[in-house]
């Protein structure tokens, strides 16, 4: 398909990959294949992206700042070896892909999962051409749950990433200007997850959707400790005390995690390593659902 907006999309228009530590990003996300804008390595760090770094809101729930420049979204993720949220990711990933040489994208999304009313759109997504392929790629690393590997941006587009199932869909908007929609299959049939245009969005774009998020009180994200850890085999998903494990045939299981053990849950299932008394004060809102 052909660009998402008039001509190529440039690279690193203002996402600042210069001030990105490529060697430190590729590290904290085990990635050690070649450094080229292709198809395959694309594919290969998306993959390698959403399986390292976890999907957290905690700094929202501790009252910390959350900037989205390079050197801060570093710092946090990479350096410190936190996760963030959609935010974050595309911000660091985006700097990644400049950096690289990929031409891309901003997109901005409302989440849906089903839900039949109008809501904000929070989300952040990339739209990616590699030099080897003409095609025009789908990347949503920042949603906590995958998709494993970037999905081909094209109207009825389905694909399979080790039994996890997605449906990319363009219905006719308003003023000619389309609507694509990002299905998932689950055990009780197609969801759609977060819907979508093409029109550019850039980083103080995600600044604005980063502040509803992590500020207005009708946004999840203030009421309660959220994280997500996800690879192939399975999804993580700590919500306030509960802990879910959802594997790929879709079974679940849950179990309550306590006070006392949730600094250690995060350590050791989530990776998240963080000082006593931020685990103290998450803690006192375990019990927030």
């Amino acid at each position: 398909m052909t660009s998402p907006h008039t001509g190529r999309p440039t690279t690193g228009r203002g996402w600042h990959g210069d001030l990105l530590d490529l060697d430190a990003y590729l590290e904290r996300i085990g990635y050690a294949g070649e450094r080229r804008p292709t198809r395959e390595v694309l594919r290969a760090l998306q993959r390698a992206h959403v399986t390292s770094i976890p999907f957290e809101n905690f700094d929202v729930i501790l009252g910390v700042p959350i900037p989205l420049d390079v050197e801060s979204v570093q710092d946090k993720l990479v350096r410190r070896r936190r996760g963030g949220y959609c935010f974050e990711h595309v911000v660091l990933f985006a700097a990644a892909l400049e950096r690289l040489g990929f031409r891309f994208t901003g997109l901005l999304g409302r989440v849906t999962l089903g839900a039949d009313k109008m809501l904000p759109a929070t989300h952040a997504l990339l739209a990616v051409e590699a030099e080897d392929d003409g095609r025009t790629w789908l990347c949503d690393v920042g949603f906590g749950s995958g998709p494993l590997e970037p999905i081909e941006l094209a109207d009825g587009v389905e694909a399979d990433f080790e039994g996890r199932r997605f449906r990319v869909e363009r219905r006719p908007g308003e003023r000619g200007i389309d609507d694509w929609w990002l299905h998932e299959h689950r055990s009780d049939g197609w969801l759609d997850r977060h819907t979508f245009t093409l029109a550019p969005h850039h980083t103080i774009d995600y600044v604005v959707g980063s502040h509803y998020v992590s500020t207005h009180p009708r946004s999840p994200f203030v009421r309660r400790p959220f994280a997500q850890r996800f690879t192939a085999e399975r999804l993580l998903v700590l919500d306030a005390a509960a802990v879910t494990t959802v594997r790929t045939d879709g079974s679940r299981a849950e179990r309550k995690v306590d006070a006392d053990e949730f600094g250690a849950c995060l350590a050791e299932e989530f990776g998240i390593i963080l000082p006593p008394e931020d685990v103290a004060r998450l803690a006192d809102r375990l019990d927030a659902a």
